[in-house]
């Protein structure tokens, strides 16, 4: 395998097109659902992934061109029971640093007392979104980006379709605690395939975290079965995507003011 090439080279200003398209497309995104907006202070949900690493590098580099001032923090659960390894704790604040981005690693409990011995994929999501809230209010932040790109959408629309008979998905921007907070995807119109080619060829310090049901959930089951469907129609996520009506995601004067 050849040897990836610095992450520092995009940072730095040498981006090749496929690079700059998929920083513009975050760009559209944000411009379109209006979900960064003067002065905010923007919390990135960094799991150490491919997904939400990008989306830190399309934020940063994304900033430099804009007249509009935000900021931008990035916050990673580290889950005890299942800790990254110490050196990668050292090559993520080394690659925050180059984007210049705050950056920090917060140790929590993947089991708490209240889940009673209870696991599952919805319990470890409502877990890590209740310790983002907390951060987020600690901090007074009212914007957290995720990562979740367009086949995290397609996959979620077909999850809620054929196993809990609603047409429903994750949304652009979504609203928390009647206006306060919003959660914002800014790379909902981007496809997976282009955050794992980011992280092939260049040397992002990807770590992913261990979950005992990373290969065996729904999500996972149902990768194949998207790409399949790609096969009859390439737009196949696309499409998926057009047919939600996210009309009410658009964030027009923050609902009830709350910045």
């Amino acid at each position: 395998m050849d040897e990836k090439l610095p992450y520092r080279n995009l940072i730095e200003g040498d981006i090749p097109p496929w690079v700059m398209r998929f920083i513009k497309g975050t760009g559209k995104a944000i411009n379109h659902y209006r979900m960064i907006q003067e002065g905010d202070d923007v919390l990135i949900a960094a799991s150490g992934g491919k997904d939400s690493l990008a989306l830190a590098l399309a934020l940063s580099i994304r900033r430099k061109w804009l007249p509009v001032t935000y900021s931008l923090r990035a916050l990673m659960i580290n889950w005890i029971e299942h800790p990254i390894p110490e050196e990668y704790r050292d090559k993520l604040h080394e690659y925050f640093d180059a984007l210049d981005i705050s950056f920090q690693i917060k140790d929590e409990s993947q089991f708490p007392t209240s889940f009673r011995d209870d696991f599952n994929c919805y319990l470890c999501a409502r877990n890590r979104r209740r310790i983002l809230f907390s951060y987020a209010e600690e901090t007074g932040t009212k914007l957290i980006a995720m990562g979740h790109h367009l086949d995290d959408l397609a996959e979620t629309t077909l999850m809620n379709l054929c196993f809990r008979a609603s047409f429903s998905t994750m949304l652009p921007v979504q609203e928390f605690f009647s206006g306060k907070m919003h959660i914002i995807r800014p790379l909902i119109e981007t496809r997976e395939s282009v955050t794992r080619r980011l992280a092939e060829l260049y040397d992002l310090p990807v770590i992913k975290p261990v979950c005992p049901y990373d290969q065996t959930n729904v999500r996972a089951r149902l990768k194949p079965i998207i790409q399949e469907l790609s096969h009859i129609d390439k737009l196949t996520r696309e499409h998926i995507y057009n047919s939600h009506d996210f009309s009410e995601c658009l964030m027009d004067a923050r609902k009830n003011d709350n910045r």
